[in-house]
């Protein structure tokens, strides 16, 4: 197990993947992060879809951009805002911001369980939002907010770049 820098230091962004399949217990391991994760009233006003079929794959890699590692992936993590569990606490708020937490929140858990399990990814959000949620025959309410390719790296992202951290944080 990784300590938390170590983990940090080597989540990176992985868009190229080995053919070699997520182990089942990985993704057991991976889910259970990402439902373990806080939530606006512990409501959990979130989905997730792990799609390891590769036509299905081929198909969300189409409604996201052509993007390969959605289809190079063995396994697509597609985290969903749940708007109406959320709205039922919280109203219009919470449908339309706490469940979109709630999903990435999720997203990222699982992110970080993937890269201490010795696996990779990469956060995607450009897609086309109403395909996707048709290709996975989603409820009408359960919109997908981010994706997730996950599998064994087969390149070696370059290295770890951010902004100057005084341009992001505001101290007062």
């Amino acid at each position: 197990m990784l300590s938390l820098d170590d983990l940090l230091g080597r989540r990176r962004s992985t868009r190229r993947f080995g053919p070699e399949p997520v182990p089942v217990e990985a993704l057991e391991a991976i889910l259970g992060a990402a439902v373990s994760g806080p939530s606006a009233g512990n409501l959990q006003a979130f989905r997730l879809v792990a799609v390891a079929d590769a036509a299905t794959r081929a198909r969300i890699e189409a409604a996201a951009l052509g993007q390969e590692s959605v289809g190079e992936a063995p396994v697509v993590l597609v985290c969903c805002a749940d708007g109406p569990v959320s709205a039922a606490k919280y109203g219009a708020r919470g449908e339309r911001l706490y469940s979109v937490q709630d999903a990435t929140i999720a997203c990222m858990l699982a992110w970080l369980k993937a890269v201490d399990l010795g696996l990779a990814g990469v956060w995607l959000g450009a897609f086309d939002e109403a395909a996707v949620a048709g290709i996975l025959d989603l409820p009408v309410d359960v919109r997908p907010v981010a994706m997730l390719p996950l599998g064994y790296a087969s390149e070696v992202p370059g290295p770890k770049t951010t902004r100057p951290r005084s341009d992001i944080v505001i101290e007062r």
